[in-house]
């Protein structure tokens, strides 16, 4: 045989041994090992889609946030604040003669309010109505609706929610809760993903499909302290506040791959094995 021939054939053989006493046992083609987590943002802790679900069982204003804040529900997962508990969302009743609606809102700290959404209800026939959700910029992003129509008899608080009354809004604040409410922790994203799966009675759209319009008193309020959750829109003041108090997801290095992520080992194959962390959600 060739010399030069043996030569190489005798160091490729040595190379292979080389590589496969370093090689992790056990390990697949894979190219890279890469634990990648998947962001986690404030507004998936509360499932606009899902809120029609609560219409439909609701009496009144104060029945709505009582319902909202019900763990039997299983609706709100929200935590802003990253405490660990659910934050307790508020109502605060709007309208006009055409259009009716509650707005939504939660107190992450002390002296701090954050509209979360608004639901707008108009009366289109005398035995139908549209319903529409729209989750708050700073929250959800810019053009997050959902809506859909039921008749009058799905939603049995209807009749009252049209006819003359004084409008609700919520006594209730940081720190202070009614006797029926105790706060509770928060529960992972995938398990509030199947608590929602059935729920979802309202569709996505990108943009208002009420004919009326009825302005939120909340309209604007964003808190400029106590969001430490990530925000698809935050205002300056949010991003300075959480500059200054990062989400334990960073910590987490929920932001892209894991930290402690590299390259296992080289190869000729690549297979991804992207898959959902375990995380919390944002909360109050």
């Amino acid at each position: 045989m060739n010399e030069k021939i043996f030569k190489g054939l005798a160091g490729l053989f040595f190379f292979l041994v080389l590589i496969s006493f370093f090689w992790p046992a056990g390990s697949n083609d894979s190219r890279y090992n890469v634990n990648v987590q998947t962001m986690i943002y404030g507004g998936d802790g509360l499932d606009l889609a899902s809120l029609g679900s609560l219409l439909k069982k609701a009496e009144n204003a104060a029945d709505l946030e009582r319902l909202l804040n019900d763990p039997k529900t299983g609706l709100n997962n929200l935590d802003l604040n990253e405490d660990g508990k659910v934050d307790y969302i508020k109502v605060t009743e709007f309208g006009n003669e055409q259009t009716k609606g509650f707005s939504l809102t939660v107190e992450p700290a002390a002296g701090e309010t954050q509209e979360v959404a608004t639901i707008e209800i108009e009366k289109t026939a005398d035995d139908q109505a549209s319903v529409q959700v729209k989750g708050n910029e700073q929250i959800y992003g810019q053009n997050h609706y959902y809506h859909n129509s039921f008749g009058l008899t799905d939603m049995l608080f209807m009749y009252w929610l049209f006819r003359p009354h004084p409008f609700y809004a919520s006594p209730w604040g940081y720190g202070s809760y009614p006797g029926y409410y105790q706060p509770y922790n928060t529960v992972s994203h995938s398990r509030y993903q199947q608590q929602t799966a059935g729920k979802r009675d309202l569709k996505s759209a990108s943009s208002s499909r009420l004919k009326g319009k009825a302005t939120s008193p909340n309209a604007g309020k964003n808190a400029a302290k106590g969001i430490k959750t990530p925000l698809k829109r935050p205002t300056a003041s949010q991003k300075s506040f959480q500059q200054r108090n990062p989400s334990k997801q960073v910590n987490k290095g929920a932001f892209g791959r894991s930290s402690s992520a590299r390259p296992s080992r080289p190869s000729v194959r690549r297979s991804s094995g992207f898959g959902r962390s375990g995380g919390r959600f944002g909360g109050k």
